[in-house]
């Protein structure tokens, strides 16, 4: 009976490994994909949530990516002079790379039943709401460091 209990951990150990692993591949995928496009990091996921999202504030962008209004203001005056917030999307455009990581993805889906996608899908946004909240953690913790630092 102890023998299910542990596979059971074992499999949750190995979930947070494979997240640790997906995570880093992700990030070095979309730093490659921002260094195609010429810009950082930041300001690539800023225009990836203007496409997910549609337009939005400053202070709307700024709350989903928990940078301060300042930093979002810095981040789209950039992106304005590089011509990414004003032009309409263009499938043509420099973001083919991401649309080949679309089709292997289809063909990664191919291979789950229904059911099995919507788990996945299910986790992956739990995760994503947990990642948000440690992210605002994160950021709240920072800036008390910063205020004890200056007494």
């Amino acid at each position: 009976m102890s023998r299910p209990v542990r596979k059971r951990d074992e499999l949750a150990n190995d979930l947070k490994l494979a997240g640790r692993k997906l995570s880093t591949a992700t990030i070095l995928f979309h730093q490659a994909v921002a260094d195609r496009l010429g810009l950082n990091l930041t300001d690539h996921k800023c225009v990836d949530l203007l496409l997910l999202n549609g337009p939005l504030t400053a202070g709307e962008l700024a709350i989903k990516t928990t940078l301060t209004t300042g930093a979002i203001t810095a981040a789209l005056d950039r992106l304005e002079k590089a011509g990414f917030v004003t032009r309409e999307d263009d499938p043509q455009d420099r973001r083919r790379v991401i649309d080949s990581f679309s089709a292997l993805l289809d063909d990664l889906a191919a291979r789950y039943k229904a059911s099995e996608l919507a788990l996945i899908v299910d986790f992956m946004t739990r995760s994503c709401a947990v990642l948000h909240e440690s992210t605002l953690e994160l950021r709240q913790q920072s800036v008390r460091a910063d205020k004890k630092k200056r007494r």
